[in-house]
């Protein structure tokens, strides 16, 4: 990846903080069908044993292309993609949390500080379909293209902008945005494998994270310093 891409080293320490997110309705017409790019062809052949729950081809294309900007392809891992990252953003937002099952909804709806947390009306499911709608419409009018279609270097600098809160989108707050995408991709690369991503374990594998149980008391002096190289195990392997 470019020396000026965004750091693997900078998502994993990023790892343990929560994303805010806020938005406001959008309006508009549906967008018009269009052919499949190369990373909406990618995203589909990744899951091509099964359909996506709730996500649009171009919300697929959009993860896949942004989740493979944090998440390159390199020595550590496979890309977001390979890792399963948009599988596991596609059941989220397809259950019960994409829904808003435990978010409350009725207003009034005024503009809070971050500290006030999630105070608008959209469910998560309908967020992100908002935001993406919003990143793609902004990107058209500064690249000429959807997100996806930019080239590496492009979708980088795209996401740097967004990220810093320069990026105009349409009655949408562009950074809270970003910060949602980034903490769905911190979930999807370090959750139990069983969600969808995380695919091989290899987060933990590289981390040296065991999994479950967690109750190796008894080898604590043995990897004192030293990473743990215990064969993890997921929810899944005790199912």
């Amino acid at each position: 990846m470019a020396e000026d891409a965004i750091p693997r080293r900078g998502f994993l320490k990023g790892a343990g903080a929560a994303g805010a997110a806020a938005a406001t309705v959008l309006g508009g017409r549906p967008e018009p069908a269009r052919a499949q790019t190369p990373v909406a062809e990618a995203a589909a052949e990744t899951t091509a044993s099964e359909a996506y729950l709730t996500l649009t081809a171009i919300e697929a294309a959009f993860l896949s292309a942004a989740y493979d900007t944090f998440i390159p392809a390199d020595k550590l891992s496979p890309s977001g993609t390979d890792c399963g990252l948009v599988t596991y953003m596609d059941r989220q937002l397809a259950g019960a949390w994409g829904g808003g099952a435990r978010l409350y909804r009725s207003g009034p709806f005024v503009q809070g500080k971050p500290e006030h947390g999630y105070q608008l009306p959209l469910t998560p499911r309908e967020y992100f379909s908002a935001g993406i709608k919003a990143a793609n419409a902004w990107t058209r009018k500064t690249y000429g293209k959807d997100f996806d279609r930019l080239a590496p270097a492009e979708r980088d600098a795209a996401l740097k902008t967004i990220e810093a809160g320069k990026a105009e989108f349409a009655d949408f707050n562009a950074r809270q945005f970003f910060e949602a995408l980034y903490q769905s991709a911190m979930e999807g690369f370090f959750a139990d494998p069983i969600y969808g991503g995380n695919r091989n374990k290899v987060s933990w594998r590289m981390v040296g994270y065991p999994g479950l149980p967690a109750t190796y008391a008894n080898k604590a002096l043995e990897y004192r310093g030293k990473k743990v190289v215990i064969e993890p195990q997921s929810i899944a392997d005790f199912s």
